[in-house]
């Protein structure tokens, strides 16, 4: 069965309609991405799928579970990076991932993720002091300081320089590879096709189009997917 499974997920705010009748799955083992502009419903998707927003229609399982009414059991098991997360700028990385492991009955190593993601050395320097990749890995570390089966990690890359890019792409391929299946957020076309095994396109609200990037390639119009590819990078 597939870890993640959405169906007909439609999410108004007002007169608006933020998710419009959205349907995917994801398997166990793969990144699987979610594509589009800003205001796609991308991220109201995954709110939902966390258990911080309400459905007002469709039905969402996450590891089996109905991400509202059995949402203290699914924060067990489910780390989240998410798009507008911070911490206190006087707060130390050792501190926060310490703060965090305590929420959970068998959390991660603290000294062990800390060299995995290459923070060792920055441990006991205060958040604030930290550049802009460097706080990145420490919002992967502390999606993974509970040991979760799944992992979403909402626009991590925004704002990024290219090399820091490329370095957060390397730690998102070892969380996978770790075991972790990740369910990553992304507006960047060269992201998701460098990351992610399966793709959903998001547009206004409404998944139109689902598959591998090959895939994608192969069976979507090219009209549609060059449209995508400059809306999504600005390049044409």
């Amino acid at each position: 069965m597939p870890l993640i499974e959405v169906t007909d997920l439609t999410k108004r705010y007002g007169s608006r309609v933020a998710v419009d009748g959205v349907s995917f799955t994801v398997d166990r083992g793969e990144i699987f991405g979610i594509l589009g502009t800003n205001g796609a419903g991308k991220t109201t998707t995954v709110e939902c799928l966390q258990g911080l927003r309400t459905a007002d229609s469709g039905t969402i399982r996450v590891l089996g579970l109905d991400p509202v009414k059995q949402r203290d059991a699914l924060r067990q098991r489910l780390g989240s990076q998410l798009q507008e997360s911070t911490l206190p700028a006087k707060l130390k990385v050792r501190e926060a991932l310490e703060l965090f492991a305590s929420f959970y009955p068998s959390p991660a190593d603290v000294e062990v993720l800390l060299d995995r993601l290459a923070l060792t050395e920055h441990a006991d320097s205060y958040f604030g002091k930290l550049s802009g990749g460097q706080k990145q890995r420490v919002s992967i570390a502390l999606a993974l300081i509970g040991n979760p089966e799944v992992a979403v990690l909402d626009e991590l890359t925004t704002g990024l320089d290219p090399h820091a890019r490329r370095d957060t792409w390397q730690l998102v391929e070892r969380v996978r590879d770790a075991g972790v299946t990740v369910l990553l957020v992304t507006h960047f076309m060269d992201e998701a096709e460098r990351l992610c095994d399966r793709v959903a396109i998001f547009d206004t609200g409404r998944v139109v189009a689902t598959g591998t990037p090959s895939e994608l390639r192969a069976t979507t119009s090219k009209s549609t997917l060059d449209d995508a590819f400059v809306t999504l990078t600005g390049r044409d």
